[in-house]
């Protein structure tokens, strides 16, 4: 699972959450976790497939999760949106994956006046998602093949990030991006919220606050999450909203859909209040812990193939500002922590080439082998280091 945090993460790709006392429970989850079935979370049962996508295709918004780096979560979401299609063919598909000042590009691609990667460059994927982009394609093919309108949902990151450095009522009205006002959180996905905040400051190398709701670091936080699923419910709002009301789906961050508590809370208070939410379950994980309010339901799918384990990660959260790539945060223990990188160094080069997004770190450390050193040059307070990144090999980093 991930928060979409205001900078691109590298090395802490997810947080985990600590499940809400009383989560776990005595229903049948166990013995129904397999493979390839959908689960009630409410009773632990095995659903059928076409139960399940026949009510999802009734409502008006169907949310469908992801961890963004997993590729089964997303073949898992292209099988669900075959399947949507044939029981609707009034179909919109929503990507947190853009922000809105591409929608132009996005219908260009739609109507086929664009290959793969004259579309990725024209989205600017690198800067704007910077995951592989394989992983999702699948998804932009079919919605190409059957001309379905895509929508994109996000805004630009670096407002975001500005949110999350002023707080959400600093930023004058005009300079909101259009978005409204977010509605307030649930206590329990605020309780979520401080739970998630807290685990950040320790993995970061920081004492965790005792209580961080009383901290305005984390009110600002939990402004950055609120602004996040506020424009997607907009986007996914305004899709629905088309002549003929479509069905619109959402391609989602899990953590933003989870017991209704982000973009579904959203879209409440939008006037959109018939949102199924639909959840991949790694088997990994099994199922004994899920919240009864999980999901609508969710589907078990199996451990991602040897063959597409996790990329090297360098162990740092990057954050862009303009053209300057620092690293705001340095995980304890990590390649970045070994190297000697410290929080607030601005990365120069990275293996020779210039670093102005940090996207083109994340690509050169994608493209590192296990066992390789990377050199860096990094700014610290004006002066030029340089630091090796040394890569365990490959059957360290599986540890």
């Amino acid at each position: 699972m991930s928060w979409m945090l205001p900078a691109v993460l590298l090395g802490l790709v997810g947080l985990v959450l600590a499940a809400p006392a009383g989560a776990a429970s005595a229903r049948n989850g166990a013995a129904a976790c397999t493979a390839g079935t959908w689960l009630d979370p409410a009773t632990g049962a095995t659903r059928p497939h076409d139960a399940v996508l026949a009510e999802a295709a009734a409502r008006s918004v169907v949310l469908l999760g992801e961890t963004h780096d997993n590729p089964e979560h997303h073949r898992w979401q292209l099988s669900v949106l075959a399947g949507l299609l044939a029981r609707r063919p009034d179909l919109v598909i929503g990507f947190e994956a853009f922000p809105a000042e591409v929608q132009p590009v996005l219908d260009r691609w739609v109507k086929g006046e664009l290959g793969p990667q004259d579309f990725l460059v024209q989205v600017d994927w690198k800067r704007n998602w910077g995951f592989d982009p394989a992983l999702y394609l699948p998804l932009f093919e079919l919605a190409r093949l059957h001309r379905i309108p895509m929508a994109a949902l996000n805004v630009d990151r670096a407002f975001v990030s500005r949110v999350g450095r002023e707080g959400w009522a600093a930023i004058p009205r005009a300079e909101r991006h259009g978005l409204g006002d977010p509605v307030q959180p649930s206590t329990a996905y605020l309780a979520r919220l401080a739970r998630s905040f807290a685990q950040h400051a320790r993995e970061a190398g920081g004492a965790a606050p005792t209580d961080p709701r009383n901290d305005p670091a984390f009110r600002r936080f939990v402004d950055a999450q609120l602004t996040w699923d506020r424009a997607m419910a907009e986007g996914l709002a305004r899709a629905h909203g088309r002549n003929g009301a479509p069905l619109a789906v959402g391609i989602v961050g899990s953590e933003h859909a989870r017991q209704r508590h982000g973009v579904p809370h959203q879209l409440e208070d939008l006037g959109v209040g018939d949102t199924a939410v639909l959840l991949p379950q790694d088997l990994t994980e099994g199922c004994e812990e899920l919240a009864p309010d999980e999901a609508d339901a969710v589907f078990v799918v199996a451990a991602v193939p040897a063959a597409e384990a996790p990329r090297p990660r360098l162990g740092v959260r990057l954050e862009a500002n303009g053209d300057a790539v620092s690293a705001a945060e340095v995980l304890p223990g990590s390649v970045a922590a070994a190297s000697g990188l410290l929080r607030g160094d601005v990365f120069v080069q990275a293996a020779g080439t210039p670093i102005r997004a940090a996207s083109d770190l994340v690509e050169i450390v994608r493209s590192v082998a296990p066992g390789t050193w990377l050199p860096l040059v990094v700014r610290r307070d004006g002066r030029s280091i340089e630091a090796v990144a040394k890569f365990p090999p490959a059957a360290e980093a599986d540890r």
